[in-house]
């Protein structure tokens, strides 16, 4: 069975355009949000993974629709993969009954954890570098160890002036005032450390 899953990220916005293009593609089922991405609750994504069977094709309009980064998508269409159901992204022409689609969806799992490896080899050498220097490294009081590393991937992908702020938390999973408040500690640190 073809399930579709359409969102769009405010009220005001208007979920006519997937809904028409889901139906066309032969939707028996369409699951409809209007919630940001950047949500971790997303009800009717839920309700879409409790209904699932093997041999059932998961629908969206654009990958965007789904995941909220790529690291999200990554993990939701490995889910899929897990219960033997198939992922359609019409305008991204991804289909993972396809040799090319798997082909594609493997090329991008492969970009996403070169990404994190390469953030992790950067903030590595960036403290080996500041050891180096005298500076104190450690953990600072009251923060976890996933808080800290995600002030410290901000901090490093900011500097790389790549991505903008939003971007950046849509690939950690957070929220943009939250990447400017990481930022924001991130720098203070650095201040402290050259003290």
């Amino acid at each position: 069975m073809k399930i579709g899953y359409a969102r769009v990220s405010t009220l005001d916005q208007n979920l006519d355009l997937q809904l028409d293009t889901l139906k066309q593609f032969g939707c028996e089922q369409i699951f409809e949000e209007k919630i940001s991405g950047a949500s971790k609750e997303r009800p009717q994504l839920i309700k879409l993974f409790s209904i699932l069977r093997k041999g059932d094709s998961v629908v969206v309009w654009k990958l965007d629709r789904l995941g909220r980064s790529l690291r999200d998508l990554i993990d939701l269409i490995s889910k899929m993969k897990d219960l033997g159901v198939t992922f359609v992204s019409i305008q991204d022409s991804i289909d993972t009954s396809t040799a090319t689609g798997r082909f594609t969806f493997n090329i991008f799992a492969s970009l996403a954890e070169f990404e994190r490896e390469i953030i992790s080899e950067r903030t590595r050498a960036g403290l080996a570098a500041a050891r180096a220097r005298g500076r104190k490294g450690g953990r600072p009081p009251g923060y976890s160890k996933e808080i800290i590393s995600k002030i410290k991937a901000v901090k490093v992908l900011y500097d790389q002036q790549d991505k903008t702020v939003q971007e950046i938390a849509d690939d950690l999973s957070i929220s943009r005032a939250t990447a400017y408040r990481f930022l924001k500690i991130a720098n203070q640190w650095v201040l402290e450390n050259k003290k």
